[in-house]
């Protein structure tokens, strides 16, 4: 405790009450709005020069009580201020922002996209001929990590029990063969011919006789042909990608074989897996503490291997550095590097604002990746509502 002054010590004799001065009343400390440097350890990750800081996001709804803040998350609020915004769509690729939005959440996502997302991948395989120097166990696992561009959703998925039909799987036939004398051949997976009709190969525990009268039993019992469904009329099942190499063969080698594609997920193997692969960052925000010009500003934009800073003139023969291309910063942090930069520039993430990258295989296009990842994530949400209910 301070000692008290001689005029306080005049006030408690003459009987007089002394005001006491709240928290509250303090002109630094406003209500119901955090102070700066608050709101950017709130809502920003720091990148200094050796390592991030204040990587840990603030959830408990009543670390800011005292300023009269409420950092409980309310439905209303995130509704207003979340957002997706589509920066690039291509084929098989697509990056968008998430705003306002938890990395717990944007987590889930990229987990159910590389893990509980469907594809249909080729599972067993049945080798009839394989004279090749690729044992048949290598060639299966091969073949299985070839990428099948056909709706998963069209197929149902196939049990230890259940029987192969033409609604739990694609089966594919390869035959190739290098001559005698000739050059080795490579083996691709256009080789890869749809069976719409199912197994062509005769289960070994049919007899030879019993194939002149009756039609001979196979490794598939389809009831009836593919081709006939609307969907496979005029695009036909095949490999995404034409030009992968399954094996090389050389003169009098060969392959002959049948492949059996079915449903599954990528938590069960990595084949099944929709994405090649499903990322993301937080946006990047390079601010400039103070006007950085003429000689300092040309060596802090050589700093930039990715060439985020500019200069602009300002007249009167003066530069002066621009922070142009924010969202190219990948954080290496050279420009902060060197002793006293960080004085200069500051390196930060947002940590609500995520830059998301998904990067189809091919078998459905990424922005039908992400809304099946959504009504997945939508369908855990009510399962575990229900448990609680």
């Amino acid at each position: 405790m301070g000692r008290a002054s001689d005029s306080d010590s005049d006030n408690m004799d003459s009987g007089e009450s002394i005001t006491k001065v709240s928290v509250w009343d303090l002109p630094d400390v406003p209500q119901g709005k955090l102070l700066s440097h608050l709101e950017l350890k709130r809502t920003r990750v720091f990148c200094a020069s050796l390592a991030p800081t204040n990587t840990e996001n603030v959830n408990y709804s009543g670390a800011y009580a005292s300023m009269g803040v409420d950092n409980s998350v309310r439905f209303e609020q995130f509704r207003n201020n979340f957002k997706v915004e589509i920066m690039r769509l291509e084929e098989d690729e697509l990056e968008f922002d998430m705003i306002g939005i938890d990395p717990s959440l944007a987590n889930a996502f990229r987990r159910i996209l590389i893990a509980e997302l469907p594809t249909m991948a080729i599972e067993k395989v049945l080798i009839a001929n394989n004279t090749s120097i690729i044992q048949d166990e290598v060639l299966a696992h091969r073949l299985g990590l070839i990428p099948i561009k056909v709706d998963p959703r069209l197929f149902e998925y196939m049990s230890e029990n259940d029987v192969p039909n033409e609604k739990n799987t694609i089966v594919f036939k390869l035959h190739a063969r290098c001559k005698k004398g000739s050059e080795r051949l490579r083996v691709l997976s256009n080789e890869l011919k749809w069976l719409p009709n199912g197994s062509e190969l005769i289960l070994a525990t049919e007899s030879p006789a019993s194939h002149s009268s009756t039609k001979p039993k196979t490794y598939t019992s389809f009831s009836s042909s593919q081709d006939t469904l609307p969907e496979f009329s005029n695009n036909p099942i095949a490999p995404k990608d034409a030009d992968i190499i399954i094996a090389k063969l050389g003169p009098g080698q060969e392959i002959e074989l049948e492949a059996h594609a079915v449903k599954g997920i990528g938590k069960t193997h990595a084949k099944w897996s929709p994405v090649a692969t499903a990322w993301y960052r937080m946006l990047p925000e390079v601010v400039l503490l103070r006007d950085i010009e003429d000689d300092e500003a040309e060596t802090l934009a050589k700093k930039c291997p990715v060439k985020v800073f500019d200069i602009e003139d300002i007249g009167k023969g003066k530069k002066r550095a621009t922070v142009a291309r924010p969202r190219a910063c990948t954080l290496c942090r050279e420009c902060i590097r060197e002793e006293g930069w960080d004085k200069n520039v500051a390196v930060r993430r947002v940590n609500d604002h995520f830059i998301f990258t998904i990067e189809s295989t091919g078998a459905l296009p990424p922005e039908v990746l992400f809304t099946e990842a959504v009504k997945i994530l939508e369908e855990k949400c009510e399962r575990v509502i229900t448990e609680l209910s």
